[in-house]
């Protein structure tokens, strides 16, 4: 019967069942199999069994407590076809015909009593009726009997002169053959024609033969083979007659397999039958459907609760929710409940369809509000046009710092080389080739090594840009400053001083990894969005890496200012403005300088020869250069370096 409901589509249900061992045991079994099911209960009634006690009104209540569940139009029925016609009647008092779509019990499956007058009311009925085949030869055997073959059945008499309506010669005067006159002549014949059989005999013969397949093995264990009963099974043991009795298989004189199951019942077999209007006011119990061994087979094309009509009713208590939509239950009930939608960014949650969940940062509900999808990341590719147009403009500034230092290397032991510091300027180019290179490391997808090479490059680049820069500056004004108190060549001076600088960027950027390791994240603006982006480029870090560079170029300015004024007052050499005959006082180089300071002092030079150094007392006089000839150069020419000859 619960496999009848789940294949309608039923969810929700009324019981009625009659108050006896039958019923109640039947309402205590289908309860548990509709809640494992997820099928509720919307009504649960009993009827009386003594119809003859019960009035209508009784009836009447069941009625009515039904009808307040109108969305409970399919009633499982367990009784007996007295109550069930009564009630029945109490359907059509109640103008409920046609309200309910009734699944039976074999009690009143297919019995007149029920459905004759009550046909309205019944109609479109499911019911169950144990399967039974008939008993190969037992029509034969039946119908060859007569009361002189059959002595050993002391009731077959009796059955002759109920079935004839005669009174045998010389049969004992009974309650029942007191009425009838006639004598029976013995020449009375059984035949199919006026003998009707029980359809289910073969129970009767399944359960005789059970019996006797059980005392063959309890026989042969216990006895051994021999005939007649042994001692161990005289008397003989119910509980080990039932453990004998569960084992038994065998097939049946109806051909069908027989054997117990785990409850002690029978095989599961029963005919599906339905009332139906197979005309305009003729009705009919047709079979359309069997259940075998738990597998149910049911014939929905042959259903037909209304004439015309064949789908069946609905009997639930809410429709199921659209897709993405959670429920809200009603209270007290488990199958009742409302819809509501999810919010714009929520999803139906999968461990509770009661519940929405809010989609993570980074995902957006699919359509249907099932599942959170992810949003595809975005971040700077090497293929859009705004890397296209860095990347080229990078790599024209590598090509234009190849050249540079190209030509560097093609005039390494010029003098304009080497008066501008070869090994600092060769440093110089190498951080304005990984300011440029950079750049395509800035426009990779970002992950965690990526990410790390962004941080230390960014800094690192200008630092070692910076570090040159600085060096030349800070060895020009320390030459000056140290100029008017010493002879002594200045530390820090030399191109490995610039690496000690940029190591100490080094020392920076690694424990700046170690504080914060440079990771991928995602970044989210808005709900919309998913930028895959570095976590240091999300908010000031990267100034981390640009504090050293840019306290060196304040240092540098600083340095460039002091130098100015210094050599202001710094009497080592002289340039003149050709347009202006103006005197300019110009630094230069510190060898360049010692060398003068020897020339002036030659004497003590001569003297000193061996030691090559001058006396920190040798001041260079002051020397000014005699303006060139307008000839030869321009009015309004550039400034001119002093000629080393003139010097």
């Amino acid at each position: 019967m619960v496999e009848i409901v789940k294949k309608l589509g039923w969810s929700y249900i009324s019981i009625i069942y009659e108050e006896s061992n039958y019923g109640i045991k039947a309402f205590e079994e289908l309860e548990g199999l509709l809640a494992d099911n997820d099928i509720c209960i919307a009504v649960k009634e009993k009827l009386v069994k003594d119809s003859g006690v019960a009035e209508e009104v009784a009836y009447d209540h069941i009625v009515q407590r039904l009808l307040l569940k109108q969305s409970a139009r399919g009633v499982i029925v367990f009784g007996s076809d007295q109550e069930v016609a009564g009630m029945m009647r109490a359907v059509r008092r109640n103008n409920a015909t046609g309200s309910f779509t009734w699944i039976g019990s074999d009690g009143w499956s297919a019995r007149s009593l029920v459905s004759s007058g009550n046909e309205p009311e019944v109609e479109g009925t499911l019911s169950v009726q144990p399967q039974a085949n008939p008993v190969r030869g037992f029509d034969q055997y039946f119908l060859s009997l007569t009361v002189e073959k059959n002595t050993r059945n002391p009731w077959f008499v009796e059955y002759w002169e109920d079935h004839f309506k005669c009174r045998y010669p010389n049969s004992s005067r009974t309650p029942y053959n007191g009425v009838f006159t006639n004598l029976c002549t013995g020449e009375e014949k059984l035949t199919s024609r006026n003998t009707q059989f029980e359809a289910q005999l073969q129970f009767v013969s399944d359960a005789v033969m059970a019996f006797g397949y059980a005392f063959r093995d309890m026989h042969r264990e216990l006895c051994g083979g021999r005939s007649g009963l042994c001692d161990l099974m005289n008397p003989i043991d119910g509980d080990n007659l039932l453990f004998y009795l569960r084992k038994v298989v065998f097939f049946g004189l109806s051909g069908d397999n027989f054997k117990f199951d785990k409850q002690g019942d029978g095989p599961a077999r029963y005919n599906i039958i339905h009332f139906k209007q197979m005309t305009h006011g003729r009705y009919a119990w047709v079979t359309v459907g069997h259940y075998v061994e738990g597998e149910l087979k049911l014939n929905m094309s042959a259903l037909q609760f209304k004439l015309r009509d064949p789908s069946p009713p609905s009997s639930v208590c809410s429709l199921p929710c659209l897709t993405g939509q959670a429920k809200k239950y009603v209270e007290g009930e488990s199958c009742c409940w409302h819809c509501f939608n999810c919010s714009t960014y929520q999803i139906v949650n999968p461990r509770d369809e009661t519940q929405c969940l809010t989609c993570d940062w980074g995902t957006l509900p699919s359509p249907d509000h099932l599942m959170c999808n992810p949003i595809p990341e975005v971040y700077i590719r090497p293929d859009s046009w705004w890397a296209i147009g860095a990347m080229l403009l990078s790599s024209v500034g590598v090509v234009m710092t190849g050249v540079v230092a190209w030509v560097f290397a093609s005039h390494h032991n010029t003098p304009v080389v080497r008066a501008s510091g070869r090994e600092l300027s060769y440093v110089l180019l190498s951080g304005v080739f990984l300011c440029y290179a950079t750049t395509f490391v800035l426009v990779l997808k970002p992950t965690a090594v990526v990410c790390g090479v962004q941080r230390f490059g960014l800094g690192f680049s200008f630092a070692v840009v910076y570090s040159a820069l600085l060096t030349k500056t800070n060895r020009i004004a320390r030459i000056f400053n140290s100029g008017k108190r010493t002879t002594k060549r200045p530390s820090f001076i030399s191109p490995s001083s610039q690496l000690c600088i940029c190591f100490f960027t080094v020392v920076i950027t690694g424990v700046w990894w170690v504080v914060s390791p440079p990771r991928a994240i995602h970044h989210y603006l808005v709900r919309e969005d998913n930028f895959l982006v570095c976590s240091a480029s999300i908010n000031a870090s990267y100034m981390i890496a640009f504090a050293y560079p840019i306290e060196r170029n304040i240092r540098q300015s600083m340095m460039a200012s002091t130098k100015y004024s210094t050599i202001k007052h710094f009497p080592s050499s002289h340039r003149v403005d050709s347009s202006t005959q103006s005197e300019m006082v110009v630094p230069m180089d510190y060898e360049l300088q010692e060398k003068l300071r020897c020339l002036v002092c030659v004497p003590y030079a001569k003297s000193t020869v061996s030691t090559q150094t001058c006396p920190v007392s040798c001041v260079l006089p002051q020397h000014k250069c005699p303006p060139q000839s307008t000839k030869t150069q321009p009015t309004n020419g550039p400034i001119q370096d002093v000629p080393d000859v003139q010097l």
